[in-house]
């Protein structure tokens, strides 16, 4: 079969279409017949080596974090799923590989893709909704009622996050530029702020939750209330994170040591600072699938490229000038 691969940690996008095996379909895999792919500012991480004190991998590398497709085959010991499903998933982070013809994932980490989406659209949301899913459930443990600040809501992450959040019933608080302003308030935004006219952190106070994706962490943590909760996807890792996912001991020191600033900043003010590098989850992405449909979530889509121009693909992502999700399809 085909697939996109690297040789090793690059700052170049140029990946490579090789010819290799079948993957192995181990006892409680499916095998996925891959349609489309999600293409996130996750790959480029991966491509420069920028997470690779979090996860590392081996060489050569099939690239590709979340996929829609339909199950070609399923190992014995499978009960979720037969052949001829239409399905979806974010790959665990050790089994990445949605650029190729076909990849083989746990049943665990899959799911049913929501009735209300096409192969091309269903591409875009495991990765941002498992995001927002395990920010809003696991970190916050958010209740009705309680304030959310979603920084840059404008972008892919924000178009699940709103919504999510309205969902779980808390009050929704974004920013960006002013053409994003309508889509947000229909997306269930309470508030939405254009970043070039109004400072939030001069507006906004007592909040009791803030989702970062800008890296604007001592303004952020300044509008929230005492034992507020931060939690960054773009910032620096911590001890926190470290220990969260039974790293060894120097790996802890060293993302004690990055983060040690941010930690005492947020202590300082009595509140907390969370790092989250979000995981595959087929029951999370099955609770999903239900919050889609229920609301007719319609993800954002940029512009979708033919698999076999998977590095144009990666560099219009890499200008900034997407908006909305980069797909690959076959």
């Amino acid at each position: 079969m085909k697939a996109a691969q690297i040789n090793g940690y690059s700052k170049e996008i140029k990946l490579e279409w090789n010819d290799i095996p079948m993957p192995e379909v181990r006892d409680y895999d499916v095998l996925v017949k891959v349609k489309t792919a999600g293409v996130n500012p996750l790959d480029l991480l991966i491509l420069r080596g920028s997470v690779k004190l979090i996860v590392d991998y081996q060489f050569p590398l099939t690239m590709g974090n979340e996929l829609s497709g339909v199950v070609e085959a399923v190992g014995k010991r499978v009960t979720k799923f037969k052949v001829g499903d239409s399905v979806y998933t974010r790959l665990p982070e050790q089994r990445i590989g949605a650029f190729a013809e076909y990849a083989a994932v746990h049943e665990d980490a899959v799911a049913k893709m929501p009735s209300n989406l096409d192969y091309v659209e269903a591409a875009a949301v495991p990765l941002t909704a498992l995001t927002a899913y395990q920010v809003l459930k696991e970190k916050f443990q958010a209740q009705p009622g309680e304030k959310i600040f979603i920084s840059g809501g404008t972008g892919g992450l924000g178009a699940m996050a709103v919504p999510m959040a309205k969902h779980f019933g808390l009050y929704v608080i974004t920013n960006g530029g002013q053409a994003g302003r309508q889509r947000m308030l229909d997306l269930g935004a309470d508030e939405f702020l254009d970043y070039k006219k109004n400072d939030y952190s001069k507006r906004l106070s007592n909040i009791d939750y803030v989702l970062d994706t800008t890296k604007e962490i001592e303004k952020e943590l300044g509008i929230l209330k005492p034992h507020g909760k931060l939690v960054t996807l773009a910032g620096m890792p911590n001890y926190r994170f470290a220990s969260e996912h039974h790293f060894p001991l120097w790996k802890k020191l060293m993302f004690g040591i990055a983060g040690s600033s941010l930690d005492r900043m947020a202590r300082k003010q009595n509140k907390e600072y969370h790092f989250l590098f979000m995981r595959a989850d087929g029951n999370q992405l099955e609770e999903i699938t239900k919050f889609v449909e229920l609301n007719n979530i319609k993800p954002s889509i940029d512009s979708t490229f033919e698999f076999k121009d998977i590095n144009a693909a990666l560099t219009k992502l890499d200008t900034g000038h997407s908006k909305g999700k980069v797909i690959l399809t076959f």
